[in-house]
Parts: C-alpha cells; structure tokens; sequence
C-alpha cells in the first residue's frame, strides 16, 4: 500500500492557497472570458447580418434544392467513412488491431456524439475507451490511439488549410484583404514543415530532446493519417459547400476558411464550436455570399452533419441494447452507451423545441390552424412546448446520471411536446425528432435503474452554465427574429392567430424565470452534514463485507478512520475520506460488482451536493467503464505487483537469490511465524516495542487512509507474520486476508534497526510460501508509483511527466529501488488509476490524498 507522497512536495511548492483560489475563480474567469470574446464575435457577426430578416433565412433554406441536400448527405458519409479510417490508422500505431466493423462502430458513435456535444476528447474519448475496452484492448493503447487521433486532426486541418491558401491564395487575399504572395509564401512554409516531417518519419526510430523519447510513426502510417486528415476534412468542407449558392465562392478558398472556423470552434471549447463556428464563417464570406443564403446553409449543415448522425448512432445503439441472441462483451458496452446518447439527444430536442418556440410558424400553418384549431389551444400549446424544452435540458442531467425519474420524465415530455407538435404549428420536423427521441428511450428503459429524486439533483456549475447560456442564446434569437416588432405593454395581452411574437415573448419570459428559479434554488441549495466515522455496528457489517469478496485491500476498512458508504442491499460499500473539496474514495468499491455503478454514482452525486469534487484513487483497469460512466476522468497512477501463488517455488535459476537469502536468514538465527486473527494478544507488547523502533528511526508518525495503523484493535483483527532472531521478535507484518482465499496483502510492516539485513526478505518469502501452503491464489505486494508509464510523444502529458519523476525522483521517493524489490517475486504486474475530474482536480486531489495519508498538511512536509 502505497502513498502519493511522491507528489506531495512537488504540489505544494506551489502556496495552497493561491492554489485554491485559482481552481475557486477558475470557472468564473472562464467564463467571462468566454463571454467577452462572445460579445466581441456577436457585435461584428451583428453587422454582417443587419438588414436581413429571419424569414428570408428560412426561405433560402427552404428553397435549397434536393439534389444540393441530397450531395451534402453524401459528402457527410463520405467524411464518416473517413473517421472511422483515422480510428484504424491509430489502431495501428498504438499496436492494436481490431475487426474493422468494431472500430467502424465505435468511430461513428464517438464522432457523431463528439461533433455535437463538442469536447471530443472527454465524450469521443469516454466511448473509445468503453468499447475498445470491452473488445479487449488496454487502457494504455486506446490513449494512445486517441492521441494520435488528435495529432493527426491537427496536421491534417493545417495541411488542408496551407493547400488552400497555394491554390485559391487570391480568393482569400481578396477577403482577406492581404497579398496573396504572403499567404501562398505562409502555406508553402507550412507544407513544407510537413514535408520534413514526414521525412524524419521515413528514418523511424526514437526522437529524443531535452529528456524525452518520442516514437516516431513509419513514414507510410503518416502519410496514411496525413491523406485521411486531409479526405475528412475536404468533404466535410463539401457538406456545407455544396449548400451555397451555385458560383458564389470558390471551393479551395471555402476550404481554407471552413479549416479556420473548425480550428477556432475547436479552440475556443463551445460545445461543437456553436455560434463560433458560424461566426467566422460569416465575417470571412458574409460579403461574397448572400447573408440570408449564408445563414440558411449553417442551418442545414449543421442538421445534416450533426444531427443526423446522432440520430443514426442513437438508433445504432438502441439496436444493439435489442439483439436477439448476441451478449458479447462489445454489444454489452455499446449498449450500456445508450444514456449517453440519450441524453444528448434530449438536450438537443430541448433547445429546437426553445427555438422553435422563439421563431414564428409558417403562413401555410397559421392558416390551417385558424381554420381547424382554437385559438387558446394554439397559445397553450407554444407556451408548454417552450416550458417543456427548458424541462428537457434539465432531464438531460438526470438521464446521464441514468435516474429511472429522469426517464420516465423523458418520455412523459416527449410524448407531451410530440402531441403538442401539431396545435402550435403543425411542426411536422420536429414531430420526427421527438418521435425518435420517445421511441429510443421507450427501448432503453433498462439502463435507467437508479432510483433518486429529480428534484433533489444536484446540477454541476457546467451544466448549468450551458442551460443558461442556451437560454440567452434563444432569448437573442427572438430578438432578432421579431427586431421590427414594437416592444410596448399591449404587445403582451394580445392573443390572435398571427400573434407571433407575442405568444413567443410570454413563452420566452416564462422560460427566463423558470431558469432564474432553478439556478437560484441550486445556489441555496444546503450542503450535506458532516460526515461520522463508522460506529462498531458498522464496521461489523463491513468486516461480513470484506470476508466473503476477493479484495484483500478492503480490509483497509477496519481501520475505522474512513467514512463508509452501504448500498441499498448492505451487501457492498466504499470507503472514503474527505479533505478540503477531494472526496476521496479509496479502491474501487467493496462487494458485489452489479452494485458498483450505484455507489459510485451516489459518492459522485453527493460530493457535487455539497461542492466537492469526487475521486477514486487506486482503482483497477476492469472497473474503469464504471468511473467513465460517472463523468470522471481517469490517470495512471502506477503499477501494482501481485504474485501468482500457485506457481511459485524457491527452486530454479530465476529464484536463486530468494533462495540463499532465505538459506542466510536461517544461519543467521532467524525464524518465521504465523499467527491467526486475534492470537497476537501474547505478544502485542513486542510488537508494540518493534513499532515504536520503527518509527523513531524513520522520524514518522502513523499513516493513515490507505495505510494501516498499529493499534490494538486494528492488529487483533488481523493475521500477524513475524521473525524472530533468537527468540526475540525482530520483525513483523500484519496482513490483510478474506475468507475466500483469493488474493492476500500485507498491511503494515516494521522492523528493528538491528535486525539481519536479510530479515525483510526473509519474511516476505516466508509469507509468500505459507499463503501458498494456505491456498491462498495470489499475493499482493502493492503499487509502485508511477511505475510503467508511458514516454512517447503521443503519451498523455500526465504519463510524461510521471515518467520523468519516475526515472529522476529520487529525492522525492525511492521508485526504482521499491520496484526492483518487488522484482525479486516475478510478479504480474497491473496498472492503478486515480478517477477524478479533469483540469487541476487530478493534482489537487493526489495534494489533499497525500494529506490524508500523512495526517495533515504539516506531516505531509516534514514526513
């Protein structure tokens, strides 16, 4: 059991309290930034558009002609099927291969979610690593691949962008208002770049510079991700192309600016570059092409390259959850993926339904609604509709969150806005939308098994954040859409057919003081009560836990210093600990794995509650899906070492040392022995002299968290191996054990300063051999930190900087002197992860882990 200690120091070089303060305004600061360049974005995108109106955008839109639609449709398959080519290349460098359906399935479902949610490398990259997963796949080879995904992403927008400015380098010049000499000099030097880099490719082997080592991919992978960038991009760039009018701006010069406004939208992390994307594009063509055309063609590209592949991956899903016959682990994971999906479907069918409400119906529908429909059942039905899309993008929340509430409140609106569809305008598209979303979550109820309360959903800053800012967005929408409308008092009070905006106004203003209401309510929301330490009862029941499960790590649990957490059953918990704003969770949970997912939800949900941030430290590679599900992100935290028992001997070349070691300890006078739960009361005095040795000589203090402590209680309940050295106990190490034989663990271990040197050896070996005596399937050594991380150039920035403590922290920790000790066992060796959030949090919870373990901030610096 180990401490993340090693990052202590190195943390807290840093003051804690600037620290604090900054991830505290962080978010603020974001988002005034973010709101700022808006506003910026929005004051220039305003001039473009001023003297154009919202019906001649819909009418250009609606006059786009079949063929034109048809072509965008074709060129967004086309730019799918390149997709799942980048998965397949990067596969490939990441050492793996897989059948071409799956990386085909899983591309289109992270694509087609990541594109419109936006933030691809959380969302695209949380649905590679559940279904690479289940297909077989490590952790490590799938961050790989993602990596290299975005690496390629990049070269291949730049390359597209510099081939661009070469070959139409007097259309943009002339947009631009820049001499095309320099911006065909500019794309030059760019291909060239890439040129050279390609050629440092065809040489292979590793780059080294300034400490690190790059693997470089071959020359023909390269190339092969360079031409697929470039196919992705060119007919992505056609989808919207192709929808301008006919002649208006040439396609080279359209690809260089589409590149432009996908590597603003990508930069400036807007969930699927909204508004910033559109933004660009009408300040780089609003002059060469109509603005009303512009804007109507935004429109369509973004239903037919965003929406309509989310709808077909929901769909996908929603098939594989019903398959008759088939129950693969990679059919099990995709469906599992279905609330995902659902929920942002449901936040998308949210904001049409606001919009819808913001814009006025056609002439044709107002027409037939005064013929065949009552006037106050058309104000009723666009009042409601309105409310239900603001209800829907908070339903969303609940439905990630996989509440049965959440569902069942998801089909109810569906249903509900689906009637309403026809009253308030006879909006046959978004008959359609809402159809599919009531028929996907009518197949998906299944994955909706948590049981909690909608109302007392804690929503994170984030989420409400995105809520608000789609409202402002609406609100802005109506404003353009009625700018000639007179805002004065008797424009609220009229109800007539072709009352449009103010039925849209009333509408508008309820959805503003709902949001108002839900905000507010959620600031003045109480945070939880302290939290008690476990009480004698409950520490019994965890202890029934702990005895019939596998992990022997669990029985950290009966230290008593963690908080603990039951499942609704009883038969499972988790332990944890709370420091400053890090929840911290210790392992993965304890007990049976099908309740799992609801304790780490409940731990996640209850440490948002009360402004928090939830973490799991030290948990296994077969559980990460769990975490992933659950919104957290996931870093390697080091390697585990475990001794497979059945196979272990003393005999052979490869144990020769274990072998004479043991032989010297012998000689030396040393003796090992056993003693059961509860038997060490004869000799706890001697124990307890060899821990107060150890201790002085070590300048300590007991740990904690995920370390044991010596103290009466805690040791009675454990099996305890010592060596004695003529008789005298020298050394000792209390173990961690369950009833079912599966793995076994030491706990705490000490030992006289004058103890053989080959005492600690000589007991590990011993214990290894009883246990193996015992039955006992495997033994854990614990992790060593830090331990197998990655060092190529493609390696997460997390694994590269563990990598250099690794290989240059020896005055922070011993690493390599603690793995090669492990070494001597041959043992297997499994990655640990630490689940948290992303941004600082990861950091921010190993400072306050480290504080944990330690006691206190003051033990964590001066040990």
């Amino acid at each position: 059991m180990s401490s993340p200690r090693f990052l202590s120091k190195w943390l807290l070089s840093a003051p804690e309290l600037l620290t604090a303060r900054l991830t505290r305004w962080r978010f603020w600061l974001r988002l005034g930034v973010g709101l700022l360049l808006f506003g910026l974005v929005a004051e220039a995108v305003l001039r473009v558009l001023n003297g154009f109106s919202y019906g001649a955008v819909m009418a250009a839109a609606k006059d786009t002609p079949a063929g034109d639609l048809l072509a965008a449709v074709a060129a967004t398959a086309l730019s799918f099927l390149a997709l799942t080519l980048y998965d397949r290349s990067a596969l490939q460098y990441a050492g793996a291969r897989l059948p071409y359906r799956v990386v085909a399935q899983t591309s289109f479902i992270a694509y087609a979610l990541s594109n419109t949610v936006g933030l691809g490398v959380f969302t695209g990259g949380a649905v590679r690593l559940r279904l690479y997963g289940a297909a077989g796949l490590e952790a490590g080879q799938i961050s790989r691949a993602i990596a290299f995904n975005a690496l390629g992403f990049t070269v291949g927008i730049a390359v597209v962008g510099a081939a661009a400015l070469v070959w139409g380098a007097e259309s943009v010049a002339s947009l631009l208002r820049a001499p095309p000499e320099l911006l065909r000099a500019a794309g030059v030097a760019s291909l060239l770049v890439t040129a050279a880099a390609l050629g440092a490719c065809r040489r292979g082997g590793r780059w080294s510079f300034r400490g690190w080592t790059f693997r470089l991919p071959s020359a023909s992978l390269a190339g092969q991700q360079l031409l697929i960038s470039a196919l992705d991009v060119v007919a992505a760039a056609a989808v919207l192309w192709v929808l301008l009018p006919a002649g208006s701006v040439g396609f080279p010069a359209f690809v260089g600016f589409y590149s432009l406004a996908i590597a603003v939208g990508v930069i400036s992390h807007v969930p699927g570059g909204l508004g910033v994307f559109e933004a660009v594009l009408l300040l780089a063509l609003g002059q060469q092409v109509p603005a009303d055309r512009l804007v109507g063609a935004l429109v369509l590209y973004r239903v037919i390259y965003h929406l309509l592949p989310l709808a077909l991956a929901l769909l996908l899903l929603v098939g594989s959850s019903w398959r008759r016959g088939v129950s693969t682990p990679l059919v099990r994971a995709a469906s599992a993926l279905a609330p995902l999906l659902l929920s942002a479907f449901t936040f998308v069918s949210g904001v049409v339904l606001l919009v819808s409400g913001a814009t006025p119906a056609t002439e044709d529908a107002t027409a037939h609604l005064r013929q065949f429909m009552p006037l106050p059942a058309v104000e009723a039905a666009h009042f409601l509709a309105s409310v239900i899309g603001l209800a829907l993008l908070f339903v969303a929340r609940g439905m990630l969150l996989r509440l049965d509430v959440a569902w069942w409140a998801g089909l109810v609106l569906a249903l509900a806005s689906l009637v309403l569809c026809l009253p308030k305008g006879i909006a046959v598209s978004e008959a359609v939308l809402l159809g599919l979303l009531a028929l996907s979550l009518a197949l998906s109820h299944r994955h909706f098994n948590r049981r909690a309360a909608l109302l007392s959903l804690a929503f994170s800053r984030g989420w409400l954040a995105a809520v608000l800012a789609v409202v402002a967005a609406v609100a802005a929408l109506l404003v353009f859409v009625y700018q000639d409308t007179a805002y004065v008092d008797t424009v609220w009070w009229r109800f007539e057919f072709d009352g449009h905006a103010p039925r849209s106004l009333r509408a508008m203003v309820a959805v503003a003081l709902l949001t108002l209401c839900v905000a507010l309510a959620h600031l003045l929301h109480r945070a939880p009560p302290a939290l008690p330490r476990p009480d004698p009862a409950q520490l019994a029941r965890a202890q029934a836990v702990v005895i019939a499960q596998e992990s022997a790590g669990a029985g950290l649990a009966l230290m008593g210093d963690k908080c603990l957490m039951f499942s609704e059953s009883g038969r499972a918990f988790l332990m944890f600990a709370r420091k400053g704003r890090s929840w911290v969770a210790l392992y993965d949970p304890v007990g049976p794995r099908e309740e799992w997912p609801e304790l780490v939800w409940r731990f996640v949900e209850l440490a948002g509650e009360s402004g928090g941030r939830a973490a799991f430290y030290q948990v296994r590679p077969q559980a990460l899906p769990v975490y992933l599900d659950a919104g957290l992100r996931v870093y390697k935290l080091g390697e585990c070492a475990t001794v497979e028992l059945a196979g272990f001997s003393l005999e052979g070349k490869r144990r020769a040392n274990l072998r004479h070691g043991v032989a010297r300890a012998q000689r030396d006078g040393l003796a090992f022995e056993w003693l059961p739960a509860g038997a060490a009361q004869a000799v706890f005095d001697a124990l307890q002299a060899v821990s107060d040795d150890w201790l002085g000589r070590q300048d300590t203090a007991e740990k904690a968290f995920s370390l044991g402590a010596f103290s009466r209680e805690y040791v009675m309940r454990q099996p305890v191996a010592l060596v004695r050295h003529e008789g005298r106990i020298v050394a000792f190490a209390t173990m961690l054990v369950t009833g079912l034989s599966a793995e076994a663990a030491v706990d705490l271990m000490r030992q006289r300063g004058d103890a053989p040197k080959t005492t600690m050896d000589f007991l590990f070996t011993q214990i290894i051999l009883h246990l193996r005596e015992q039955g006992v399937a495997r033994f854990n050594l614990g992790m060593v930190p830090l331990s197998g991380m990655a060092s190529h150039r493609l390696a997460p920035r997390w694994q590269r900087l563990g990598r250099l403590l690794f290989n240059h922290g020896e005055n922070f920790y011993n690493f390599q002197g603690l793995r090669s000790f492990k070494e001597k066992f041959d043992p297997v060796w499994e990655p640990r992860y630490l689940a948290a959030p992303g941004g600082l949090s990861p950091l921010l919870v190993l400072s306050d882990t480290a504080a944990l373990i330690a006691g206190g901030w003051r033990r964590v610096i001066t040990k």
